[in-house]
């Protein structure tokens, strides 16, 4: 008696093999997104809404009497960002932070380099008491730090001015004075904020292979061509870092003018951040939200222009 052989399409053995495997993947995505769920319901609620509600009074009329029937107020178009653009404080707010970023994050970069360069060539000693030294600023409160710096720069009993007065130089009003007060803010926060670069580029510095400079050497090259010719371009991606990050922090700067000199003297510490504050305050809630997408465009148009001018060539 011949045996009865089952025959059954190979799709179908297929198509039953890879069921169990589906049911699998679906209760690991059910469980991924279970866990993800608490982050993603914390996320929508604490950014999405206020940003898109922050969207939506910047083409408002909303004022702080409105906020018992935010959607009974008037739309305006562009007509915020218009007023933004013509209010002579608001120019002048984005005339001194045009001015800090030029010349803060330059400087603090340049600082961060030259004292990486120094950490990492071996002349200094004790070279973690020193990383340690210079970032000891970042992690401290910024409003500790520019309460610190307030008395430092006092004119009459501050110990800038005491230590100028020793060689004879009669120090200026530092936070009173329209000249000296962007200078003296932008002191302030590079020396609060290259300890943050310096370490990065350093991590860069040491990432370099020493066989490139053995090489460099070798050829010839002095200390300025190796720098020029090896460490910058190898250290570009980490200049690019450092730089987005500075720039956009030093875009947003508001604590050292909101303690230091709560935008003055004449205006001149006014930065775009504290004129935000100031008109959110004032109750002109379409107003600020506007005056914030300015300042994100800007932040926007800096990045990029950073990553074209810093980022690795090909």
């Amino acid at each position: 008696m011949a045996a009865t052989v089952e025959t059954r399409p190979p799709g179908l053995r297929a198509a039953r093999g890879r069921a169990p495997e589906n049911a699998r993947r679906r209760r690991r995505g059910l469980a991924a997104w279970g866990f993800a769920l608490p982050f993603t319901l914390l996320f929508a609620v604490f950014m999405l809404v206020p940003v898109a509600s922050s969207l939506y009074m910047a083409f408002t009329d909303m004022r702080g009497a409105d906020l018992k029937t935010p959607f009974a107020v008037n739309f305006v178009g562009l007509d915020n960002f218009a007023a933004a653009l013509t209010d002579p404080k608001f120019l002048q707010a984005a005339g001194n932070t045009l001015y800090f970023v030029g010349v803060a994050m330059p400087l603090t970069l340049a600082i961060a380099l030259l004292l990486a360069a120094l950490l990492n060539s071996g002349l200094v000693w004790f070279r973690s008491v020193f990383r340690v030294g210079f970032y000891a600023p970042v992690v401290t409160s910024i409003v500790a730090v520019a309460v610190v710096w307030r008395f430092l720069l006092q004119p009459d009993f501050g110990l800038v001015n005491s230590l100028l007065g020793v060689i004879g130089v009669e120090g200026p009003r530092w936070l009173t004075d329209p000249t000296w007060a962007m200078p003296a803010l932008i002191v302030m926060a590079t020396w609060r904020n290259v300890g943050f670069s310096m370490v990065i580029l350093l991590a860069g510095l040491q990432g370099i292979p020493r066989d490139l400079y053995e090489a460099s050497a070798l050829d010839g090259a002095g200390a300025v061509r190796t720098f020029r010719s090896v460490t910058v371009p190898l250290l570009r991606p980490t200049l690019l870092f450092c730089a987005v990050i500075t720039g956009i922090g030093y875009l947003q700067f508001f604590e050292e003018p909101f303690v230091m000199t709560q935008g003055g003297p004449l205006g001149a510490t006014n930065s775009v951040a504290y004129e935000i504050f100031n008109q959110f305050g004032f109750g002109n809630y379409g107003l600020s939200a506007a005056m914030s997408y300015i300042l994100f465009v800007a932040i926007v148009i800096l990045s990029f222009l950073q990553f074209r001018l810093l980022r690795p060539k090909s």
